[in-house]
C-alpha cells in the first residue's frame, strides 16, 4: 500500500491489536516477524508502534487488568472525516464503540462494529508515518471480513466507504471484493455456519511471510496455534494461527503476480 493509496477513503490502512501481556506480545512478532518498536499514542494506555526498516507496518496496545475483552487484530479504515464517519455508521446499523476520539499527533479514530457485529476502525490520518512496501516478510497484505453472509453487510459497507462492490458468482460460493478507484482493497466472504461460534463475524488481517511452512512451524514454537496447516489457493500458501494470547491471523507467502 503506497501512501497515496493509504489515504483513499475506505483503504484499510492499519491493524492494531490490544493485548494484556504488551512486553511478551512483542517479543512473539518480533521473533516471527522481525518487528521493532517505537512508543506510540498512550490516551487508551501503553501504546506501541510496529516497525520495519523503519516504517510502521501495526499497532500493539496494553489492556486495562480489569478489561476481559476478545484479542483481536483490527483493521482500521481511512476517512477523511472520523465524526462523519462515524455518524454515517450510526445511521447505516452500526455501531459506534470507541470514540471519535484523538490519537495524539497521528490524527482522530473510531473503534465500530458493523451491523453483523464485525469490529473494525476508523481512521484519520493528521500526520501520515510511512508504511512498509506490501510483499515484505511481516507486512500486512491483505484483509477480509468474515461474516454470515454478504448482501446486507456489503449494502452497509459500500455506503459508509462507497465502493464499488464486484460479486463472485457462484452458487456455493458468497463472496464480494471492495474496490476502489477499479482496485482491489479488500475482501467479504460469507461463511454462513462456518463462522467460529467464539468469534462471530470479524475482520481476518493477512501477514505476507517468505515462507508459509516454516513460519507457521515458529508460530507453534513461540507458543502461538496452529488452527488450519498450510494449504494452497489463488492468493499464495496461506495457513490460519494465532499468537500466544489468541489473537487469530493469517500467514501468507504470495502467488508471484501475472
Amino acid at each position: 500500500m503506497t501512501e497515496a493509496t493509504r489515504r483513499t477513503p475506505g483503504t484499510p490502512c492499519w491493524v492494531s491489536l490490544m493485548v494484556h501481556g504488551l512486553d511478551a506480545t512483542q517479543e512473539f512478532y518480533n521473533a516471527l516477524f522481525g518487528w521493532e518498536f517505537v512508543p506510540g499514542p498512550q490516551q487508551l494506555g501503553p501504546y506501541v508502534r510496529a516497525l520495519l526498516d523503519g516504517r510502521e507496518v501495526a499497532g500493539i496496545g496494553q489492556l486495562p487488568p480489569d478489561r476481559h475483552l476478545p484479542v483481536a487484530w483490527t483493521t482500521y479504515l481511512a476517512t477523511d472525516d472520523a465524526d462523519e464517519t462515524a455518524e454515517t455508521i450510526r445511521c447505516c446499523g452500526g455501531t459506534v464503540a470507541v470514540g471519535p476520539l484523538d490519537a495524539g499527533e497521528a490524527g482522530r479514530m473510531a473503534i465500530c462494529s458493523d451491523p453483523s457485529g464485525a469490529v473494525f476502525g476508523v481512521w484519520q490520518a493528521e500526520r501520515h508515518h510511512g508504511a512498509a512496501a506490501a510483499g515484505t516478510h511481516g507486512t500486512p497484505v491483505w484483509n477480509e471480513l468474515l461474516t454470515y453472509e454478504t448482501s446486507t453487510v456489503g449494502k452497509f459497507y459500500r455506503t459508509v466507504f462507497r465502493y464499488d462492490v464486484e460479486p463472485v458468482v457462484s452458487a456455493d460460493f458468497d463472496f464480494l471484493t471492495l474496490r476502489l478507484d477499479g482496485r482491489p482493497v479488500a475482501s467479504l466472504h460469507g461463511v454462513g455456519t462456518g463462522l467460529p461460534r467464539d468469534r462471530g463475524a470479524h475482520w481476518m488481517t493477512y501477514f505476507e511471510v517468505g515462507d508459509a511452512d516454516a513460519a507457521a512451524v515458529l508460530v507453534t514454537e513461540l507458543g502461538g496455534r496452529l488452527l488450519r496447516p498450510p494449504w494452497d489457493d489463488a492468493m499464495g500458501r496461506l495457513a490460519l494461527v494465532a499468537d500466544p494470547e489468541g489473537a487469530v491471523f493469517t500467514i501468507v507467502h504470495s502467488a508471484p503476480s501475472g
